[in-house]
């Protein structure tokens, strides 16, 4: 009788550490941050976690804010900006904090309608104001706190479509060090540039590379050799691929990135390159899919893959995760977040789970 409440009492242990260690692996995995529109059921940025299986769980709000549409993190701390993207533009910087954003400082983004912001290696926070064709500067302190608006950039010229008769910021990246790029989709062009000590930014030689008619560059994915860039063109849905040459920029190719046989309304919006350089991702507004290239590592040039529909609306920004096993979506339109394991070897995607998010528009890990 005793041996045989011994092996019970195995069994249950058993089936109870199995079951503990079934939780515990559940709930491992990556927490990321959402930005979002707030003119409908949003109220400010949100945290999620994709667990180590792929599935997604909605953790809650850490912030009320308006139209929080982009996220930075600054690296190796604990903090958190993001534009307010409003006629009256604004950045802000968090502290996080466990399962909470606190706010530690509100400055003018320097023009209007902000939708992207990073931060640089001399801790420059940089706002591309869509509205108003500027970049605006700011400064983290070693408290996580923005200073005043320290300078403002303003781009000039126009393109040829009715979404271009003036400039449009609408991304803003650091190349390397000071060095930084800037898409405008409403000059069709990129800007280059450098922070100087005084926190302003000036032209560099070249200051601009011209794109082809319509394009209207939105956002940038740099190759990690230096030398390539991949831009995403949002008004003609293609990605040019510009390599650099001894300071000097040239544009090499020009890649659709939708099916030759879809005729209905698409735009692009945001892509991706793998960490070792081989896959680039970008997402179709309107196609609602992800678009997959490999990347020739001798060359540069994009060899088209494939696509994975979305599974919901007007995929905007994406993804994936820091071991790059999967890839998160948030499709605007649908008000969902959407995960796909992400297959290494071919780049390939798969869908795993969809989780209900409101207004998405941003994905930070």
């Amino acid at each position: 009788m005793k041996s045989l409440l011994a092996i019970v009492a195995i069994l249950i242990s058993g089936c109870t550490m199995s079951e503990k260690k079934s939780n515990s692996e559940k709930q491992s995995g990556f927490s990321f941050y959402v930005g979002t529109y707030t003119y409908e059921n949003s109220e400010g940025i949100y945290k999620y976690l994709l667990r180590s299986d792929g599935s997604l769980e909605k953790i809650g709000l850490v912030a009320k804010a308006e139209n929080p549409s982009f996220l930075a993190k600054q690296k190796e701390t604990n903090v958190l900006v993001a534009v307010n993207e409003l006629e009256q533009g604004r950045v802000e910087s968090y502290v996080i904090q466990e399962d909470t954003l606190v706010l530690t400082s509100q400055e003018s983004s320097g023009g209007s309608y902000p939708c992207h912001i990073t931060i640089s290696p001399t801790d420059h926070v940089l706002a591309a104001n869509y509205g108003s064709g500027t970049v605006g500067v700011h400064k983290l302190n070693a408290d996580g706190v923005l200073s005043e608006l320290l300078h403002v950039q303003e781009h000039q010229g126009s393109g040829d479509t009715d979404r271009q008769k003036g400039p449009h910021a609408h991304s803003v990246w650091i190349e390397d060090n000071n060095n930084i790029i800037s898409a405008d989709l409403g000059t069709n062009e990129l800007w280059f540039s450098r922070i100087l000590a005084d926190d302003k930014l000036v032209y560099a030689e070249p200051s601009r590379l011209n794109l082809a008619p319509d394009s209207g560059p939105r956002h940038l994915a740099m190759h990690q050799n230096g030398k390539w860039l991949y831009v995403l063109n949002e008004l003609s849905s293609t990605i040019t691929w510009v390599e650099q040459v001894e300071g000097n920029y040239i544009k090499k190719q020009s890649i659709s990135m939708l099916p030759t046989d879809f005729t209905e309304s698409s735009s692009g919006a945001d892509i991706h390159l793998s960490s070792d350089g081989r896959f680039l991702y970008a997402s179709n507004r309107g196609h609602n899919s992800i678009v997959i290239y490999e990347v020739d590592h001798t060359e540069g040039s994009l060899t088209l893959i494939g696509f994975e529909g979305t599974r919901g609306k007007t995929p905007r920004n994406f993804a994936l995760s820091p071991d790059e096993r999967f890839l998160v979506v948030a499709n605007q339109d649908s008000s969902t977040i959407v995960s796909f394991e992400r297959n290494a070897q071919n780049g390939t995607l798969q869908f795993v789970n969809q989780i209900e998010a409101p207004t998405p528009v941003c994905i930070l890990f």
